[in-house]
């Protein structure tokens, strides 16, 4: 099997999710690292791609001479992940689609709903991919949990309720530091902060777990550190459109909470509960029975969950797999298998849709708005 060549903008020394996304690319042999522009200091981004071991001249300063110089090649990249700060996924999308390239954009996909609803439609029009790293959807118990509500193993779901809360912004005298600084800053982050950071991969998830689409919401956003413009902490409701019933709390200054991404999922037969620090289990109650441990890589677990497993029960995989598995869909789906677990830029429309709608309901007191993309409406 030929690997697909692979290229990146962002995610260079020092990122926090440019490891993840190196280590995910390359875990499972579908793509080699073929060109980078790593930094928006060009002398720094230059450095950084050669010591990853990109050629000379595939080591570019910026995006636009990326664009420029993959755009011409015979072995230009098939894949390129935008990983830079939230103000410059749409252009550097968009660019890159129109181009031909498929594309894996960090979230948010866009800071305005137009610009998603843009690159759906040049996603459409170009036939290429543009998907969304809503990575803890491609966790293999997070699969089984999907598997299980498409097949009805735990009834119509009535209730869904997550959260994805941390205290690692919560150090007022840490807020100036330039790696918190801009999530907080409209100018680079857009019109939310932790909503828009953290939030959306819980609403992805309801999504996507339940597969449903959320309909309308209401929210209560709060700056618990003064000198942010944008919110650390978020509460939202909202409503699904075959009637369920959602529930997320999302904050970057719950101090003692590390990672404190989980999802509860309760159906008229059954519950689902699991957590982004035991990844491996997905907790499983049938209605009046005992509750259940599923582990991944036992016996009897869905295909979809089988499939993106890699090492035997009991050994963690972890994030940077979730990653890799984000990646093997795309590589499939490159090569004209399509994986219906991928998160395309139609999820991604749909995440800053229900973002700005939560902006205008905080705004407002907690009116119901409507969350939905107008393409949908």
């Amino acid at each position: 099997m030929t690997k697909l060549k692979w290229g990146m903008i962002g995610g260079g020394d020092g990122s926090q999710i440019g490891p993840a996304h190196r280590l995910g690319a390359l875990a499972d042999g579908h793509f080699e690292l073929a060109a980078g522009a790593f930094d928006h200091r060009p002398a720094e981004g230059r450095a950084f791609a050669k010591q990853l071991g990109v050629a000379d001249d595939r080591a570019y300063g910026d995006w636009k001479e990326m664009l420029a110089g993959e755009t011409g090649r015979p072995d230009r990249i098939d894949l390129v992940t935008v990983a830079t700060p939230n103000s410059t996924h749409y252009e550097i999308s968009k660019a890159f689609l129109e181009a031909g390239f498929h594309v894996l954009c960090e979230k948010p996909m866009t800071v305005t709903v137009e610009e998603g609803e843009e690159l759906v439609r040049i996603a459409a029009k170009t036939g290429k991919i543009c998907a969304v790293n809503y990575c803890y959807s491609a966790y293999p118990m997070i699969r089984q949990a999907r598997a299980m509500v498409r097949a009805g193993d735990i009834g119509k779901v009535r209730l869904v309720v997550t959260n994805f809360s941390h205290g690692h912004h919560g150090d007022a005298t840490d807020a100036d530091n330039p790696r918190v600084r801009w999530r907080y800053d409209p100018a680079l982050a857009g019109v939310s902060g932790q909503f828009a950071d953290c939030g959306i991969h819980a609403l992805h998830m309801a999504s996507f777990i339940c597969d449903d689409e959320v309909e309308k919401l209401s929210a209560d956003f709060a700056s618990t550190i003064s000198s942010r413009v944008l919110e650390d902490d978020a509460m939202v409701n909202f409503r699904m459109s075959k009637g369920t019933v959602g529930r997320l709390w999302t904050s970057s200054v719950a101090i003692g909470r590390q990672h404190g991404f989980d999802i509860q999922v309760f159906g008229e037969t059954g519950g689902l509960r699991w957590a982004s620090e035991q990844p491996n289990q997905l907790i499983y109650t049938p209605v009046g029975g005992r509750t259940q441990i599923m582990e991944k890589g036992e016996s009897g677990l869905y295909d979809d969950a089988k499939r993106l497993s890699r090492v035997a029960i009991a050994h963690p995989e972890g994030f940077p797999l979730a990653v890799a598995n984000i990646y093997c869909d795309l590589a499939d789906a490159i090569r004209g298998q399509k994986r219906d677990g991928l998160p395309l830029a139609l999820a991604g429309v749909r995440s800053i849709a229900a973002v700005h709608s939560a902006v205008a309901s905080a705004k407002k007191g907690g009116t119901w708005e409507d969350a939905r993309p107008p393409m949908f409406r």
